[in-house]
């Protein structure tokens, strides 16, 4: 039995909150924004949705839009451009607070308008799993991070691994993903490099954006994010990034373009940082000019949480909702624009992107019903995924893969190796199951996926012994008893921190000399979020990088090493020689004392500018550990008879097996384009992943991707092909190229 309290004045008057009991609310609700109403009592009268006009499933989600806008009180437009608080969230007001009960559990919920059958959008941070699943007392698939699956270098991997975390966000009652990052790699120290899509704009833009359309298919509001140069988390709200208007369109948001483009995101949330010299949220370049005239973005802006700064710069900019409370688009917004400094038809464009969103999704037509999670299903696409993505980075005197009937002892050497993996923190992090809810802010998280347990069932009848590493002592002497030593070693990695270097912690590289010097065939598997450097390599003959592996790691592995599965990753990141070949020396740090609105330091992305990743390293003739796209099988290829298309769109090549076990390779292509344009580096402007078994040959068309051939041109604002030839080559890495052809543009 609803009980009346009294709000506040206003033209809503007075307002039943239902369902809740008396002793739960004070008797008069303090409320900052009208919308936090459920609304007016005549707002509360269930409209029969079969016969509302914007009902209509014909329509398009733009005039289901308009027709719903229509309808609408202001207080109801300004409910839909603010969040209504997450748990445990500071700041919020008693009448905010008083509304959680509506709350899925999640990083935030934005009401509805129940009479007109516009559904509350429940949020989930789900970059690589739905997170904080042991609060609401659910299960949730990990997934290999993010970084991990475009390693894959499969398109439709990156639509499984979408579609999974769709399917798993609606059985627990969430209808928004705040997933979706593909910022690139500028920095590999960067805390959330396990959370985007490597360092090449292309392949971070198609592998995100196939994994934001196949989310989206599951009838939840997608996200694409960082918007945008995001690329530290060292002071993130005080950073202001500096980059030229040509560089950034061939680099950052190059990746943002193609993944609007192939992923029909239906959010775009923006950035803490600045760029410069505006935050993000209050940038008319990015979220006008840019996101929706130059690429027609018709879904909302929403802020990343707390980095709305104002209500009228704003709101003017293109920020269409603030997260995850009203400070700036509750009552300020309401009293501005009844002041007239935000005029109501830019409220109404904020409000119809919203709802345009709502519609395009199918989260109006499609209700979120909780259900049971399939957790077997889960599991497959977790080990097919990693199974896909994981890198064989060495492998010297065919090491690998291990021969199960000749195997007679295995030391399993690493931290919590007998009982699980490592994986991403902050709000990316997943629960793994009997997790207790409440655990702590960047806690290390393992997973219970047993390395040990599932190496021990490959090989039953060979002897296995464990050691920690905590003491060198024990795993050398270990080491020294087994035929094979197996080492895994781990670099954890968390939002809200960024890496002090690209050094194994706690040792470990000393553990790897040692177990190396103790036994000759010492195999390294490495579960790291970014690159590593590896001063023990020429010492251990084989290494694989796991990455996150998630909730099946353990059993995709020990497929990998026992050669049930060839494998087959790429990198999607260049693995330095060490920290000083980066563009930047250090990552830069914001002066004391932090003051919180103030873009108080800069960081110069102008210094390599377009030339992110292995384009820095081409550009200066460093050498590098691995290069970009590098990954070795059990199993070889030919590559033969390259030819572009006379308009530049289409490479063919020929690839053959010519080793004696099936496998899949990622055949690359690159381009220079002319040297008038004053970028001599190479750009990786396609591939094709294909599985072939031993002997057979298959012709490869790869379609070529335009924008990456061509330069941006600040005056008209459009992508130009310069004229001239351009090199084209093709290979099995960025580094190996043997197919060479040429095209002109006149």
């Amino acid at each position: 039995m609803g009980v009346t309290y009294e709000v506040g004045s206003g033209s809503c008057g007075l307002c039943i909150i239902a369902g809740m009991p008396w002793f739960s609310l004070p008797r008069v609700v303090p409320v900052l924004s009208l919308s936090v109403c459920l609304g007016c009592l005549s707002a509360q009268q269930p409209a029969k949705p079969n016969v509302q006009p914007w009902m209509n499933k014909a329509l398009a989600p733009e005039k289901r839009a308009e027709l719903v806008l229509k309808e609408m009180t202001l207080d109801e437009k300004i409910g839909l451009l603010h969040g209504e608080g997450m748990r445990d969230w500071q700041g919020m007001s008693p009448a905010i607070k008083a509304l959680q009960y509506m709350s899925n559990g999640g990083a935030g919920f934005v009401l509805g308008v129940p009479r007109l059958g516009i559904p509350v959008i429940q949020q989930s941070d789900a970059a690589y799993g739905v997170r904080a699943s042991a609060s609401n007392g659910r299960y949730s698939t990990a997934l290999p991070s993010n970084l991990g699956s475009t390693a894959s270098w499969d398109p439709e991997a990156a639509c499984a691994y979408g579609a999974l975390i769709g399917q798993e966000l609606r059985a627990q009652g969430y209808n928004m993903t705040l997933g979706g990052g593909v910022n690139i790699t500028r920095d590999p120290r960067n805390g959330r490099t396990f959370e985007y899509m490597g360092e090449d704009p292309v392949l971070a833009g198609t592998m995100g954006g196939a994994r934001i359309r196949c989310e989206g298919e599951q009838h939840v509001i997608s996200d694409i994010k960082h918007y945008a140069f995001n690329g530290q988390e060292s002071g993130r709200q005080e950073v202001d990034s500096l980059i030229g208007e040509r560089a950034a369109h061939e680099s950052d948001l190059l990746a943002f373009e193609i993944g609007v483009r192939e992923g029909h995101p239906n959010a775009v949330m923006c950035s803490y940082n600045g760029v410069d010299g505006k935050y993000a949220c209050e940038s008319p370049w990015l979220l006008t000019e840019v996101l929706r005239k130059e690429w027609g973005f018709k879904g909302f802006v929403v802020s990343d949480w707390a980095a709305t700064h104002s209500t009228v710069a704003a709101s003017a900019a293109g920020l269409d909702q603030e997260q995850p409370l009203d400070e700036f688009f509750g009552p300020a917004l309401k009293k501005a624009v009844e002041s007239g400094q935000v005029p109501m038809a830019q409220l109404d464009g904020h409000v119809l992107h919203v709802l345009q969103a709502e519609f395009a999704s199918g989260i109006v037509d499609d209700p979120v019903v909780k259900s049971v999670v399939d957790v077997k299903h889960g599991f497959e696409v977790a080990r097919r995924t990693e199974e896909q993505s994981a890198v064989l980075l060495k492998n010297a005197g065919g090491v690998l893969p291990l021969d199960r009937a000749a195997l007679r002892s295995v030391a399993v050497i690493g931290m919590h190796a007998d009982t699980g993996m490592i994986s991403g923190g902050g709000s990316a992090q997943v629960d793994p199951p009997g997790e207790p809810a409440g655990r702590r802010w960047k806690a290390h998280v393992w997973f219970p996926t047993s390395p040990l347990l599932a190496l021990k069932a490959k090989a039953p009848q060979a002897q296995f012994s464990f050691a920690s590493g905590e003491n060198n002592a024990e795993a050398v002497a270990q080491a020294q008893r087994a035929e094979v030593a197996i080492v895994f070693a781990h670099q954890w990695e968390s939002e809200d921190y960024d890496l002090p270097n690209l050094s194994l912690p706690d040792g470990q590289d000393k553990l790897i000399a040692a177990v190396a010097a103790a036994n000759p065939r010492t195999i390294v598997v490495l579960e790291t979020g970014s690159a590593v450097t590896m001063p023990w390599l020429a010492k251990t003959p084989a290494v694989l990088e796991a990455w996150f592996a998630g909730s099946s790691g353990a059993d995709a592995v020990a497929n990998l090493l026992f050669g049930d599965v060839n494998p087959s990753g790429k990198l999607p990141m260049t693995f330095p020689m060490n920290e000083s070949e980066l563009p930047r020396a250090a990552i830069a740090k914001p002066p004391p004392p932090v003051v919180n609105g103030t873009l108080s330091f800069k960081v110069d992305y102008n210094i390599e500018g377009a030339a992110v990743g292995y384009k820095w390293y081409e550009s200066k003739n460093r050498p590098v550990l691995f290069p970009f796209g590098f990954g070795l099988s059990y199993t070889s290829f030919r590559y033969e008879d390259l030819h572009v298309s006379e308009d530049g769109l289409l490479a063919t090549l020929t690839l053959t097996n010519t080793g004696s076990r099936k496998g899949a390779e990622v055949a690359q292509v690159y381009a220079w384009i002319p040297s008038s344009a004053g970028e001599p580096w190479k750009r990786l402007v396609g591939w094709q992943k294909v599985e072939l078994a031993p002997g057979e040959k298959r012709v490869l068309k790869i379609r070529l991707e335009r924008s990456a051939m061509s330069v941006w041109d600040e005056g008209a604002k459009k992508w130009n092909q310069p004229a001239g030839v351009y090199r084209v080559a093709a290979g099995p890495s960025s580094a190996e190229l043997p197919l060479k052809a040429e095209f002109s543009v006149r």
